[in-house]
């Protein structure tokens, strides 16, 4: 009896060690599998967090030169067909498709009025106005800041100035250089950056590409609040014999229009860090100063009606500038156009407004010049 009430406490004695180690493995096979799945629970929502915007992503500016969509003035032949809505539509994909679109607005959006500077007898005298409902046709495009400063943005006076800002600003298009005070400088802000457009041209009604003093102070007033400067400037002489840059001021009609390589290396030496040129009615060379842009001439883009385009003034392109987070020039792309018709833009995959540049930027900035490839690609050298 004895023998045998040892050997039953042995049997439950074991019986539970193997109760307890049972126990165990269970609580173990428990708490791996919970881990598990906290682990898998926890892994969609690192995965579906929303990245945080990276100021340090480039933005890419569009840019394009001198825009005159037609005008009812003195009558109304100068007209497009279809009111203009067909205008831009072959660039618009490259405009709509930038960070920031910008052209020159070469004259006034008004809708009414009579231009003071062409008298009676004139038979040379060009006064442009657009109708203010071809707003609509710039924010189709894809435009989102324009140049006022030019030699045609007052061809009908005061009126004609604050009924463009008033045709901009109704579509949510951004302004400057319309004057020396208020309307010099706008702001965007893109991709978590702030970008400061200010505008230059040759009166004194607007800030002046001469007047080298005060075009330092307003670079240095919008660097103090953007992140990324750019400068527009309508200078230089007209036409075919204008499409090199002299290291000079320039002369034309009888105005100074600016020693332009000076104001260009003036500018960004105060900040700015892209320049855009415009007014030759030709495309000129382009140069990189201190890992910055200058892009001396962007040619005619859409004038229609007005003058007869042929070789150099109806080649014309579409400037894309990429632009890093300390506004450097990191890489670009002439897209070539030509103006069709009486001043149609129409991407011409030719390349001849890439090459044409190259030549020119090779001529006047040997040292300087950008490198621009055969599909009008371009880098730093």
């Amino acid at each position: 009896m004895t023998g045998i009430k040892a050997g039953m406490e042995l049997k439950m004695a074991l019986h539970k060690v193997l109760s307890v180690l049972v126990t165990i493995s269970m609580f173990a096979l428990s708490l791996s599998s919970c881990q598990a799945r906290t682990a898998r629970s926890e892994e969609p929502i690192v995965q579906t967090e929303a990245a945080p915007a990276s100021h340090s992503e480039p933005i890419t500016i569009a840019a394009v030169g001198d825009i005159m969509l037609g005008s009812p003035y003195p009558n109304d032949t100068r007209m497009p067909p279809n009111d203009g809505a067909d205008l831009l539509k072959d660039v618009t994909p490259i405009l709509s498709a930038a960070d920031i679109a910008f052209g020159n607005l070469e004259g006034p959006m008004t809708d009414g009025g009579v231009s003071a500077k062409c008298g009676a007898r004139s038979s040379m005298c060009f006064a442009f106005r657009m109708p203010t409902r071809y707003n609509q046709h710039l924010k189709a495009a894809g435009f989102d800041v324009m140049s006022l400063a030019n030699n045609h943005a007052g061809d009908f006076g005061d009126r004609g100035r604050s009924d463009t800002r008033a045709a901009l600003d109704a579509v949510g298009i951004k302004h400057a250089g319309s004057d020396r005070g208020q309307f010099s400088t706008t702001f965007l802000d893109v991709k978590g950056k702030r970008v400061a457009f200010i505008g230059f041209a040759h009166n004194n009604i607007v800030p002046n590409v001469n007047d080298l003093a005060f075009a330092r102070q307003l670079v240095i007033e919008a660097d103090k609040t953007a992140d990324i400067v750019v400068v527009s400037f309508h200078g230089g002489a007209e036409g075919t014999g204008a499409q090199r840059v002299p290291n000079r001021t320039e002369i034309f009609a009888g105005e100074a229009r600016g020693n332009l390589p000076l104001f260009a290396r003036t500018v960004i030496d105060a900040g700015a860090d892209l320049v855009l040129g415009h007014g030759p009615h030709v495309m000129r060379g382009m140069e990189i100063y201190k890992d910055r842009l200058i892009a001396y001439s962007l040619g005619n883009f859409a004038t229609y009606g007005w003058f007869q385009l042929a070789g150099e003034t109806a080649m014309t392109m579409v400037l894309e500038a990429k632009i890093d987070a300390d506004g450097r020039f990191v890489s670009g792309k002439i897209n070539s156009a030509r103006l069709e018709g009486r001043g149609i833009p129409m991407l011409d995959q030719t390349g001849a407004s890439a090459r044409l540049v190259r030549d020119l930027s090779t001529m006047d900035f040997p040292a300087s010049a950008p490198r621009i490839a055969d599909d009008g690609t371009v880098t730093l050298k």
